[in-house]
């Protein structure tokens, strides 16, 4: 399929923004279903939503999921890695796919992507929104957010990125999923896909992705949301604490429902997938 448009070219799996990155996409489903799109988290890939797109698609969802610049299959150039950018790629993606009333699912980083991508460009091709495990209002601890986290946080990441990320991924991906939990039952094949996906980006992007999805500023978008909102977290998220996320997202967005999950992890997209999975058809049926 070739489309060309005014805010990109889209060529077999690839859209050519702007800039000229390559950002892949997957695309399931009926083509007149209404449209899910999924952004993914840090360092992740849209593999990462499989789960949820395969689920929905068997129910007549459209559903859509590409890898961030710089990460997975996509491109990888040495600029753009800021939520401004990443939602003006989600803004180019939809525009050219044609998409209306979409409901848009962000995980983690992912969140950030979809709040940023709203507040910059409106809701006009949006039905509703969904945020699990979001990274909103902002992580890092600051004066009007005692809740976040400290900056060494972050440069620790930042040096196991630079270090040896492989090693670091596959260690990262314990608390993640909650693996390092007592009588946790861990899936090393999940361990295995989580650093398979974070390895095949940019050690640039990645590096720079740090500084986005943690010192992003996120609440004068969060006030521009004006469709109906769930935010969904786990309550034993170790990489986004629910208290200073989800918690006080909810009452920033009007109207917004907070579904919480005692237990789940960051990672419960995957871990509990079918739980989340009736979640979310729940929300989009409603």
């Amino acid at each position: 399929m070739t489309n060309d448009t005014q805010t990109g070219r889209i060529s077999g799996d690839f859209l050519t923004t702007r800039d000229g990155t390559r950002l892949y996409f997957k695309d399931w489903g009926p083509r007149g279903g209404q449209p899910v799109v999924f952004s993914h988290g840090w360092p992740l890939t849209a593999d990462a939503f499989e789960d949820q797109m395969l689920f929905l698609s068997e129910r007549g969802f459209r559903t859509l999921a590409h890898d961030r610049r710089g990460h997975g299959r996509s491109s990888q150039p040495w600029a753009g890695h800021d939520m401004d950018t990443y939602a003006d790629d989600l803004a180019e993606l939809t525009s050219a796919l044609g998409l209306r009333k979409a409901v848009h699912v962000g995980h983690s980083t992912g969140g950030g992507e979809v709040t940023r991508y709203i507040g910059r460009h409106g809701t006009a091709r949006v039905a509703k929104a969904v945020l699990i495990s979001a990274v909103p209002p902002i992580m890092l601890k600051t004066d009007w957010h005692p809740n976040g986290l400290p900056m060494k946080v972050f440069d620790d990441i930042r040096a196991g990125v630079r270090g040896d990320r492989s090693s670091f991924f596959k260690e990262l991906s314990l608390a993640f999923y909650g693996f390092n939990r007592p009588g946790a039952k861990v899936s090393e094949g999940l361990r295995e896909s989580f650093r398979l996906q974070a390895v095949m980006g940019s050690l640039k992007a990645e590096y720079d992705c740090v500084k986005a999805f943690s010192e992003t500023d996120f609440r004068a978008d969060l006030a521009r949301i004006d469709v109906p909102t769930l935010v969904m977290h786990g309550e034993d998220d170790q990489i986004v604490p629910i208290d200073g996320a989800a918690r006080l997202t909810a009452t920033l967005v009007k109207g917004a429902k907070l579904q919480v999950f005692p237990g789940f992890s960051h990672g419960m997209c995957s871990v509990n997938k079918d739980v989340i999975n009736e979640a979310l058809l729940a929300f989009l049926k409603e």
